[in-house]
């Protein structure tokens, strides 16, 4: 019973119906509300941590193996917006096997762009993508290889929740340095990814790493600089596929290795980060074979 719901006798009939329909008005409200993620006369966690805004304002960051380690370890800094609670990587990174199985032999690297659950603010701002690369270490010679790279990358605006997994243009403005430079919103985000996938041996495979960097640039220069307000999530990922030619079937042809930590896009280039080990994680590893991190950039 909601608070209120008790009738005084002394109302008339008239009365008691007003107060019905009052009372059950005020109860359909607080339904709708809460599916807003606000409970009635109290703020839900999200809408608490939407009074805070990232710090945008930053140098570049250079990759390191702690990086990498902390995009697969650590939480979101932000929840990404319109992706269902239920999804395993709504809140942090996945990895998705301790080993790859024999009949995957074709990768790609991909990264994702969201607005975050508080929406973004800065209607001038843009993130700028590049030099997304994917490497393996070999079992063979315990040497990492170069599978792919791309200073531009390709990609599309897809549903936030992948449902249903279609895709529209998405807002790409090429820039000098032959990247681009993308928004997010209004349901979609930007999905992006070199321009094919890499071949690859699964008994070879003892590691995946796929990388890319991201910042904010300004939209259009003749009107104010936002990017103080943005609040665009960017991480990195990795798909098995069967071969480099078969058609999408999601689990079947191309399921998910992992997914790397949904970090702030920030004025200054930083990394996003995707591994994979077999076995698991193993810092100390990657410490005494770290990738070739001296390549980023530039």
């Amino acid at each position: 019973m909601l608070d209120g719901d008790a009738v005084p006798l002394t109302l008339s009939l008239a009365a008691k119906e007003e107060r019905y329909m009052q009372n059950k008005t005020t109860y359909w409200l607080c339904l709708i509300v809460a599916f807003g993620l606000i409970s009635c006369g109290k703020a839900s966690l999200i809408s608490e941590d939407c009074k805070d805004t990232p710090d945008t304002a930053s140098n570049d960051i250079p990759n390191s193996v702690a990086l990498i380690i902390s995009d697969m370890t650590l939480p979101h800094e932000g929840v990404p917006h319109g992706v269902p609670e239920s999804y395993d990587w709504a809140k942090g990174p996945t990895t998705q096997r301790q080993s790859i199985p024999e009949r995957f032999h074709a990768i790609v690297a991909w990264g994702q762009v969201y607005e975050d659950t508080c929406g973004n603010p800065a209607s001038n701002t843009r993130v700028q993508i590049r030099d997304i690369r994917i490497y393996y270490l070999s079992k063979r010679d315990r040497q990492w290889h170069l599978l792919e790279e791309a200073r531009r990358v390709d990609g599309a605006a897809y549903r936030e929740n992948f449902a249903p997994h279609i895709s529209i243009p998405g807002d790409i403005r090429s820039e000098s340095d032959g990247s681009i430079s993308v928004k997010a919103g209004d349901g979609f985000n930007f999905h992006f990814f070199p321009p094919g996938r890499a071949e690859i041996e699964p008994d070879d495979v003892a590691a995946i790493w796929a990388t890319a960097q991201a910042r904010l640039v300004i939209d259009n220069p003749s009107l104010p600089d936002d990017r103080y307000k943005a609040r665009y999530l960017v991480n990195m990922g990795a798909d098995l596929w069967r071969n480099t030619t078969v058609e999408f079937d999601k689990d079947e042809n191309n399921p998910d290795l992992g997914m790397g930590r949904f970090k702030y896009a920030t004025t200054g280039w930083q990394a996003f980060n995707m591994l994979y080990m077999e076995g698991g994680i193993d810092e100390n590893a990657l410490q005494e074979n770290p990738p070739p991190l001296n390549l980023e950039g530039g």
